[in-house]
């Protein structure tokens, strides 16, 4: 009875021994493992995106001053154009009957006020028949010269130097003036120097400050940078939102986003922007050289502050994790200036979470499932 009882217990001790070393094994598989990048030194750049439309410097649209039909049109698109040339002609016709007949309204009334000053010198006119006189003279010369200056206007010159843009309007088109729609008969732009005019998220305006750089690219040249710099802000948004006596603010939502024009000058030396091209923007609002820099990714934060995750080796080379608080400054697109921390170039930070992987393959085909421990 006494060996059945001490087989019981040495079987019982077996499977208790064994039970203990299969759990020490399965936490000897259990891996700590860190996805690490090291700690570098860069130049950071922090930009800000924006949209913009590419425009001449200086443009003008070239109306008549007088309602008549164009009688010739003496330029075309893509010429050079000089200030006071003459570019179009209406016709004239009916401003030159016009200033004949003033002509001969002049003529008539200075020969009256001639007899009449004649005659009021002997005492034969009164002082009023005088004045009179000299009224209808005056008004005769005004009338003259308004039919001068209209005649003179249907000759239409270049008020800058420019290319002229756009095809003209063709003869025999009634060319109508007036300030609410005038009729254009051609447009002028300098197009020496160009322009982007963009529109900037109002969360991103007040980092934007006039002489900061910028780059940008078009659709028609994919693979070529231009250079741009600041020039002008907006001091109101697009829509001017915050006039509540304007009908176009009144009638835009009150949840719109607000965008503020920031205007840039742009280089363009090879002559490759046309006005209308699309430009997408980078402007560089922060810039450090040689910035000591940490991924964004690997910065996390608890009640004492921001910190990393600087892993080193052990004993037995396995990965030790250690808090390391740093101050930040300024943040790029991928990554964080450090300021101030423990942390120097080529330090490994851990940029994921702690994560732990069992490795508990084992034979029958169980996959990653913990086993039973073994049958007693």
């Amino acid at each position: 009875m006494k060996w059945k009882i001490l087989i019981v217990a040495v079987l019982i001790i077996g499977a208790a021994a064994g039970y203990y070393f299969y759990n020490q094994k399965i936490v000897a598989e259990t891996v700590k493992t860190y996805e690490t990048t090291k700690v570098m030194r860069m130049d950071l750049i922090k930009t800000v995106s924006a949209t913009g439309t590419v425009q001449p410097r200086e443009s003008v649209e070239v109306s008549g001053k007088v309602t008549a039909r164009i009688k010739e049109i003496l330029v075309e698109e893509n010429d050079h154009v000089t200030e006071g040339q003459v570019v179009a002609i209406l016709d004239g016709k009916d401003f030159e009957a016009k200033l004949d007949q003033a002509n001969f309204t002049l003529t008539n009334a200075r020969q009256k006020l001639e007899r009449t000053e004649r005659l009021y010198n002997i005492g034969a006119k009164s002082l009023q028949e005088l004045q009179d006189a000299q009224y209808e003279y005056d008004r005769a010369k005004s009338a003259v010269e308004l039919a001068e200056d209209d005649v003179n206007q249907t000759v239409i010159t270049a008020p800058m130097d420019g290319i002229v843009v756009g095809e003209p309007k063709t003869p025999g088109t009634m060319a109508v003036q007036g300030n609410a729609n005038p009729t254009v008969i051609m447009r002028i732009a300098d197009l020496s120097e160009k322009l982007v005019k963009a529109k900037v998220d109002e969360t991103d305006i007040g980092s934007v400050r006039v002489g900061e750089r910028a780059t940008f690219t078009v659709d028609a040249y994919p693979d070529k940078i231009f250079d741009a710099e600041v020039t002008k802000i907006s001091q109101t948004d697009t829509a001017n939102s915050w006039d509540t006596n304007s009908s176009t603010s009144s009638s835009s939502s009150s949840n719109a986003v607000i965008y503020y024009y920031v205007t840039f000058a742009a280089p363009d030396n090879e002559n490759l922007l046309l006005p209308a091209m699309t430009a997408r923007l980078d402007i560089v609002v922060g810039y450090v050289h040689d910035a000591l820099c940490v991924p964004i990714a690997a910065l996390k934060a608890d009640a004492q502050g921001s910190y990393v995750e600087r892993i080193t080796k052990d004993a037995q080379g396995k990965d030790v994790a250690e808090k390391v608080y740093i101050t930040v400054g300024l943040y790029g697109e991928e990554s964080v200036e450090v300021t101030g921390g423990d942390l120097k170039p080529g330090d490994d930070v851990s940029t994921t979470y702690e994560a732990s992987a069992k490795k508990t393959t084992t034979q029958g085909g169980m996959g990653g499932r913990r086993m039973p421990p073994p049958p007693m």
